[in-house]
């Protein structure tokens, strides 16, 4: 899918809801609105929320594996040397692809291997990410749940750690989760019918 920037945005490359959650954060400049989410796909960044937390890292980014520089990146694929290739053989052990030929770290003096800025399983969740998911999710008054099945933790335990502590939680969901019953209400249906009526002013 290609990147769409902010001023030519393809309405179809993202939801309803995605939209509504944006175009409220605009609307209301005087209230602290944080979206996290643990997509990969950077749909919440180009329906245009400002302050997002992506707790598993974008496919829209790199990070150099030596310097650790995280930049933008939205050629697809990502070097010549990967295009037509299709997914990796799931018990391949290496590449036949020239070390030379991947993509590497701009700086002249680092010439690092990239990779996606994104957490792998096994990975753990980059702290300063977590830090700000934490103080975001304890200070909120309000916190909408929209679209997730609340099973992969540590993001599961927010918003049910939020509602213990007197926070409003509204679900928005296909259908009900295991947290569910914690959460104050639950708006089922697809979020891109749900979230614009809930979020209009």
């Amino acid at each position: 899918m290609p990147y769409v920037t902010p001023d030519s945005i393809d309405y179809s490359s993202f939801s309803q809801g995605h939209l509504a959650i944006a175009q409220y954060e605009a609307r209301h400049p005087e209230k602290s609105v944080t979206v996290i989410t643990q997509n990969v796909d950077g749909l919440h960044a180009r329906a245009g929320t400002k302050t997002l937390l992506e707790l598993h890292g974008s496919l829209y980014k790199t990070r150099c594996t030596k310097c650790k520089e995280v930049l933008v990146n939205t050629d697809s694929p990502i070097c010549k040397a990967l295009e037509n290739r299709g997914a990796p053989e799931v018990n391949q052990v290496g590449s036949d692809i020239p070390v030379r030929d991947l993509p590497h770290c701009k700086k002249p003096e680092c010439k690092g291997l990239l990779r996606p800025h994104i957490v792998w399983f096994g990975e753990n969740l980059e702290p300063a990410v977590l830090e700000k998911t934490e103080s975001a999710m304890a200070s909120c008054d309000v916190c909408l749940v929209v679209g997730t099945s609340s099973v992969v933790y540590p993001a599961a335990m927010f918003a049910p750690a939020a509602a213990a502590r007197g926070a409003t939680v509204a679900e928005f969901n296909l259908e009900p989760t295991p947290a569910t019953h914690a959460f104050s209400y639950y708006f089922q249906g697809p979020c891109g019918e749900t979230l614009p009526t809930a979020l209009a002013d």
